[in-house]
């Protein structure tokens, strides 16, 4: 009995961890979403799809739920009142992560869209949705005292500095793993090391291979490969390498678009953007390996385009994958977070 009550006690201190992580997510959100009220860019479309509302209600929703989580973190003895708002908010957001996870699976059976994993990312959310409007429901009373605080407070810190990782790395392998393909002007391939002896490297094959696959099926007009110069002058630029494997499997030379440029995922967009203008291509293709597919769609959405991503098709198993997938939540949340420090939230993309 001692035990199930310690249990109860950490199961409750993690639920005010995520609950504060969520929370404070939400608000954050929100609260950039008024600030670019009028742009492209949703802010919490990356966690929940809120287009069933009007953005006048859907916003404040949001952050009205999200400001309730962060304080039942805080304060987790809730009155009457304060329990059923914080219940109410948590359940509108539960409604819309189910009719996003409904929508998506509508989406896979009319075989619109395409994926290794019939779950999408909405669901997780609404899983977590509906834990914590569980414990919202849960009267605290002497629960606390049943484990040592230093415990209770170690277990709400973990769980709190888990969700900034474990988000990052559910949209990559729930979004990054699904395919967007469909016709469009053209498919932006984004360059991968080239090794020693100009070799494309197992990454670099794969994504142009994809896109070389797209152009073959006639779903795009257009390749565009965008990359940057390799680490040593004995080793020819990604791009050129990259035009070769094209030209090697019958792609007209004059469909065949290169930026040489392209040193990051931001300078890609930029220049791509440019080119889309310049050619009034409208409907666009992004192909990476699905770690990166994320932040490439957040990317462009920053800079004002729309663009549908294609997972790589993988012939190799990447044994540094590890190392990117860490590497790349940090990145994400780099290029989250860096409009706030750079001044440019309404366009990131000024050069």
């Amino acid at each position: 009995m001692q035990w199930r009550k310690q249990q109860a006690a950490l199961i409750h201190s993690a639920t005010r961890g995520v609950a504060a992580a969520i929370g404070l997510f939400a608000v954050g959100n929100a609260v950039v979403g008024w600030w670019l009220a009028g742009t492209i860019f949703d802010q919490n479309i990356w966690w929940i799809d809120s287009r069933p509302l009007p953005y006048w209600l859907a916003n404040p929703l949001i952050a009205l739920a999200g400001g309730l989580l962060v304080a039942y973190a805080w304060r987790p003895g809730m009155g009457g009142w304060r329990r059923r708002f914080t219940r109410c908010g948590l359940a509108a957001l539960l409604a819309l992560s189910v009719w996003n996870t409904l929508t998506y699976w509508g989406l896979l059976a009319l075989g619109t869209i395409a994926s290794p994993f019939p779950f999408p990312l909405s669901l997780l959310v609404a899983v977590l949705l509906f834990g914590l409007w569980r414990g919202t429901g849960t009267a605290v009373g002497g629960t606390a005292r049943n484990s040592p605080r230093w415990l209770r407070v170690g277990v709400g810190l973990m769980a709190f500095a888990a969700i900034p990782v474990l988000f990052p790395l559910a949209q990559m392998f729930f979004y990054g793993k699904t395919d967007y393909r469909r016709p469009a002007d053209v498919a932006v391939v984004f360059g991968a090391a080239v090794w020693p002896g100009n070799r494309p490297s197992h990454a670099l094959a794969d994504r142009v291979n994809t896109g070389i696959a797209l152009y073959q099926e006639g779903l795009v007009k257009k390749l565009l490969f965008s990359g940057g110069p390799s680490d040593t002058d004995a080793i020819l630029h990604e791009v050129v390498v990259m035009r070769q494997m094209a030209l090697d499997a019958g792609i007209p030379d004059h469909d065949i678009i290169v930026d040489a440029d392209g040193i990051n995922s931001q300078a890609t967009v930029a220049n791509t953007i440019r080119l889309f203008a310049a050619n009034e291509w409208t409907q666009v293709l992004a192909v990476s390996h699905f770690y990166h597919l994320p932040r490439i769609k957040m990317t462009y959405a920053r800079a004002g385009f729309t663009v549908y991503t294609v997972p790589a098709e993988e012939t190799h198993v990447l044994l540094k994958l590890p190392f990117y997938l860490a590497r790349e939540v940090a990145a994400l949340w780099f290029y989250y977070l860096r409009p706030l420090w750079e001044g440019t939230l309404t366009s990131p993309i000024s050069t």
